[in-house]
């Protein structure tokens, strides 16, 4: 019989390759987290995918530098048949060599040679110092000099103080940083730790003696705050916040607001900045957020920093194009792709999702009857309309001739739109999970957003009435830009903090980008979105997988505007244009006007339900009917039966494999699981469901039934071996098929009481011999 995966990496590559100099020290073995299931009540982490990333040691002492990545397969497949899978896992952990071997022959992809080389004796893998050689050939960098020191510099808190996504990018741009360039964009997906990143990046440079004093600039008090946490955590006093009352000039890493600095203002000269920092001030700027940033007004802050090291950090890389864009984009004039160059570094939302470390996403469409229809303003002198802030009369130059459904709610607020829209999320939180689900509600103006806090809160406190329900503090609110008491920051804190109040909160453009609300549950368009950029950040308030961290697994996204076509649209807008002195003159003021309720038939139809998934390295929605029978596909073509699923399901190597050849990867049955509301099965009844039509069992139920189902085999053996058994069969309970791979099976309290591992060590066949037994009964 041919080895298995682990067999063939223990007995045949590990020896062969440890002759060629690539020892236990220089194997990184990184995994993902794969997610965090809720059973009953409590986060319980899942296996995530393991890699095996080969190291060179450079500086003695120092960690190892990152180099190839190493795949292995059963001794029994092709030596080629993970090599595609491991040019992926290395352009993420970024590193230039590909290899996949089954213990006898390896194949190799390499970005230096850009071939493929196939069936090479194992004996002739590359040896430490050929790899050396022809990474420093292609990145040309020589590795000990002192411009790659900061390579090497340990993370403060040790390898765990960081995700593996997370070191591949701070090792591109210190790669860049080696080779002399002073500019470098990074490109994550929201909640993937920008932030985080940058600490780090910071520390290394400071370590290796490079950075002379740096900036840290957001756009944000919020994003202000938290990189002040996150600085001073590490640099401690070294790190502090620029203020105008004291710029903080002697210590090394400065944190600073474009508004603090006085460089947004229309002045030509920002005093602020001009007094306090003088030329080349800096070496090192890291500007946040830089896809939001206003080119015309801070440029200031690189142009007189022309030697420091220019390092942008966003979700949403912009280009400029002279195509016709959106008010939106154009609103926010910086090219980072011409500025920075194309990013060092890229990690998608996806990605994020189906290596665990962000939510997965379930997107629900709607369509809103009246929004496919044009207002004309004499069918609106016909209904009952006022003007929306004094509730007087409206004159007739004060109407748009037409109104279309980007300017419902903007310039005209239609009741009945907001009653049937409101009612219909609503239903949907019901449905979902309960009333207190943390949601935000994207409006398209501040009295839209007023006016959905106000029915939100009336449909609760209905619901509350109705059930007999006490109902909580401030269940809807608005937190926008314009001036209120509580201030937004005091809301967005309790929304972000308090589980007893703040649940749902309208808003129209706060809460896109800077804010961390690690529990959110949805995110909801009731605004039509035009840019790309504003969509993604929008969407990544959800991705966050909560606090503690792993304990959401998803959030829904409910769109009633199709915001969702600009998934997958690239982030693209011309420059803003400007007006020449004296061109144009006042602009009216327009005003918003209020059609009051029943004046329009609205009604909210169902789209479907469709899956966030990832197809030729765009993001695309998927229907969810389509995302399941594409599932039930791909593991039809590997499983003839469902007595070929149980076989496979108890080795663990083989589940893997199955599992990570789905498309979404594990993740992607998680997310069925949880859609279909059988959290309580084991993941080989979804997949046998999916696939062959079984009724599904819950992991209760199949422990349950253990006993009665095999008690002529398990009364073949002494009363004590029949007790230790049926505690390993209850354990399935708790955690399903893992439960009982878990190197603590033996020590749970029911397994100890029934007599444990010494009364299985007494009859002839092993105790392994009983755990795998068992895990094949119990799924019979």
């Amino acid at each position: 019989m041919s080895r298995n995966e682990a067999q063939t990496r223990r007995d045949l590559i590990d020896p062969k390759i440890f002759e060629l100099g690539w020892t236990n020290d220089l194997i990184r073995v990184e995994v993902t987290p794969g997610g965090t299931d809720i059973v009953e009540g409590k986060p319980v982490r899942r296996k995530g995918r393991t890699d095996y990333l080969l190291c060179l040691p450079i500086v003695e002492g120092q960690p190892p530098l990152p180099i190839a990545v190493l795949e292995a397969k059963k001794e029994g497949s092709s030596a080629s048949q993970g090599l595609q899978q491991a040019q992926g896992y290395a352009k993420r952990f970024n590193v230039i060599f590909s290899f996949s071997s089954n213990g006898h022959l390896f194949s190799e992809y390499a970005q230096d040679t850009d071939q493929i080389r196939e069936n090479i004796s194992l004996s002739e893998f590359p040896t430490l110092d050929t790899l050396r050689k022809r990474y420093e050939a292609f990145k040309k960098i020589k590795l000990e000099s002192k411009k790659a020191q900061a390579l090497f510099v340990k993370y403060k808190g040790g390898e765990a103080a960081r995700f593996y996504f997370q070191d591949a990018a701070i090792r591109a741009i210190l790669e860049k940083i080696a080779l002399g360039k002073k500019k470098v964009l990074l490109s994550l997906a929201t909640g993937t730790g920008k932030t985080h990143i940058a600490k780090h990046l910071f520390w290394k440079l400071a370590q290796a003696g490079e950075i002379r004093r740096a900036l840290f600039v957001v756009d944000r008090d919020e994003l202000r705050t938290q990189a002040i946490t996150h600085l001073q955590g590490i640099f401690g006093d070294d790190a502090q916040e620029v203020t105008t009352s004291n710029p903080k000039g002697n210590a090394k890493i400065l944190i600073a607001t474009y508004h603090t600095l006085n460089v947004t203002g229309d002045d030509k000269e920002p005093k602020f900045w001009k007094e306090n920092f003088p030329k080349n001030y800096f070496s090192h700027i890291i500007i946040d957020e830089c896809h939001r940033s206003a080119w015309g007004k801070w440029q200031v802050i690189l142009e007189d920093n022309p030697d420091a090291v220019h390092i942008g950090l966003t979700a949403t890389p912009r280009r400029l194009t002279g195509v016709k864009s959106t008010t939106e984009d154009e609103a926010i004039t910086a090219n980072n792709i011409a500025y920075f160059g194309d990013p060092v570094y890229e990690y998608s939302i996806t990605q994020g999702q189906e290596d665990g470390y962000l939510a997965a996403c379930e997107v629900i469409q709607k369509f809103v009857t009246l929004d496919g229809t044009i207002i004309q303003k004499e069918e609106l002198k016909q209904k009952k309309i006022a003007d929306a802030h004094t509730g007087g009369n409206v004159a007739d130059e004060d109407l748009q001739d037409t109104y279309n459904a980007s300017a419902y709610e903007k310039t005209l607020l239609l009741e009945d739109r907001m009653n049937r829209m409101t009612a219909d999320l609503f239903s949907h939180l019901l449905k979902t999970g309960g009333v207190h689900q943390k949601t935000i509600i994207f409006c398209a103006s501040d009295d839209h957003a007023g006016q959905i806090a106000v029915k939100m809160q009336n449909l609760y406190l209905d619901w509350c009435r109705q059930n007999g329900v006490a109902p909580r503090e401030m269940y809807a609110f608005r937190c926008t830009a314009s001036e209120q008491n509580p201030s937004a920051k005091d809301l967005i804190k309790e929304l972000r903090g308090s589980n007893h109040s703040h649940y749902i909160t309208t808003t129209v453009e706060l809460l896109s980008t800077g804010v961390d609300i690690p529990n959110l549950n949805n995110v909801v368009f009731f605004k039509y979105v035009a840019s790309p950029i504003s969509f993604y950040q929008m969407v990544g308030r959800g991705t966050r997988i909560g606090e503690p961290r792993g304990s959401k697994m998803m959030f829904r996204l409910y769109d009633y505007t199709n915001a969702t076509r600009l998934f997958g649209q690239e982030f693209i807008t011309r420059p803003a244009s400007e007006k020449t002195e004296g061109e144009g003159g006042e602009e009216r003021e327009r005003k918003i006007v209020r059609v009051a309720q029943e004046q329009y038939e609205v009604h909210v139809q169902d789209k479907g339900v469709s899956i966030l998934c990832e197809e030729d390295g765009k993001e695309i929605l998927v229907p969810y009917e389509i995302y399941k029978a594409r599932l039930a596909e791909k593991v039809s073509e590997q499983i003839q039966d469902v007595n070929h699923l149980r076989k496979t399901w108890v080795s663990p190597a083989l589940r893997a494999g199955l599992l990570a050849g789905l498309p979404g990867g594990e993740g992607a049955i998680r997310l069925v699981r949880e859609l279909e509301d059988e959290q309580e099965c084991d993941l080989y009844d979804v997949i046998a469901e999916l696939t062959f039509g079984l009724d599904p069992k819950t992991r209760a139920e199949r422990a349950a039934a253990f006993g009665f189902k095999n008690k002529a085999w398990l009364n073949g053996y002494p009363e004590r071996t029949r007790g230790v058994v049926t505690a390993i069969a209850m354990q399935f309970a708790k955690g399903g098929i893992e439960e009982l791979e878990s190197e603590s099976l033996f020590d749970a309290p029911e397994v100890l009481n029934a007599g444990g591992f010494d009364t299985l060590l007494k009859l002839p066949q092993p105790p392994d011999y009983f755990v795998e037994e068992t895990k094949v009964r119990l799924l019979a």
